[in-house]
């Protein structure tokens, strides 16, 4: 069964998908995959129940479909090429897919454990993607071929902790990270009451009110963070500017953070 949340936010990147066709028929072939569900659901099991983590699961793992769809737009909106569009072998619709497929699957790895999740998420992930590009290009060798490469480039690359080269892989990366409001450590913070190393993260995630994501004013994508306290300053400056400053994408982001009522802190 699906929880209220996961279903909400199908719905959301239903609607933003609704004028990209291949996009559209890829996340409903996804959404409704039986197998990923599972791996998606046990990745939060293993990281909330065993290691102690924020949600790496199926609403994770959706938001950050939402988070990047919202962002390729902006980009695409703003006369903005993707990577595939820069290189001519591939078109808009093409880097949207890439994206969806990374934005679900970048966590499957956190089924086995935490460190190197990257890499045993790109390794799960690739009979799932090959099935689905399937699913929407069968007779589509070159897209295939594309798009699989392009999203794994972007499950391997959302630590920050590999080099990374298009704007598609970019935009997986920050949008991982935008997904770190309250919600996401409201579980880990009721199970795990017992303090443990890096419970700094739950801490500052819960001090997260609001992440919005709009068009900007000095540079097409803007990131404006609303905290409760000071403590979400720290999610801001040791997991988001490390990931945006990592990213391809980072000569369009401006990023503005700050506790509610309060003057926001611009960073880039």
């Amino acid at each position: 069964m699906k929880s209220v949340k996961e279903i909400s936010t199908e719905h959301k990147i239903f609607d933003r998908l609704k004028n990209f066709p291949n996009c559209l028929k890829l996340a409903h072939y996804l959404f409704e995959d039986a197998e990923l569900q599972e791996m998606q659901d046990y990745s939060n099991n293993v990281s909330i129940k065993r290691l102690g983590f924020n949600d790496h699961g199926p609403v994770h793992m959706r938001q950050v479909v939402s988070n990047a769809i919202k962002m390729m737009k902006i980009l695409h909106d703003s006369g903005i090429k993707t990577s595939l569009e820069r290189e001519e072998i591939g078109d808009f619709e093409d880097s949207m897919c890439a994206v969806i497929l990374a934005g679900l699957m970048h966590d499957l790895g956190m089924s086995i454990g935490r460190q190197g999740h990257e890499e045993m998420s790109s390794l799960l992930a690739q009979p799932i993607i090959q099935r689905a590009l399937m699913h929407v290009f069968p007779d589509n060798l070159h897209r295939r071929v594309v798009i699989r490469a392009v999203a794994t480039e972007a499950i391997i690359g959302h630590m920050s902790s590999r080099k990374i080269h298009s704007i598609e892989a970019g935009i997986i990366l920050v949008a991982d990270g935008c997904d770190m409001t309250k919600g996401r450590a409201r579980i880990p913070m009721a199970l795990n009451k017992t303090p443990r190393v890096g419970d700094i993260h739950k801490y500052s995630a819960s001090a997260i009110n609001r992440i919005g994501i709009h068009h900007g004013e000095r540079k097409p994508i803007k990131i404006d963070i609303e905290m409760s306290g000071d403590v979400g300053f720290f999610q801001i400056e040791e997991v988001l500017l490390t990931k945006i400053e990592s990213s391809p994408a980072k000569e369009f982001i401006e990023l503005y953070a700050g506790v509610e009522g309060q003057e926001r802190k611009c960073y880039l």
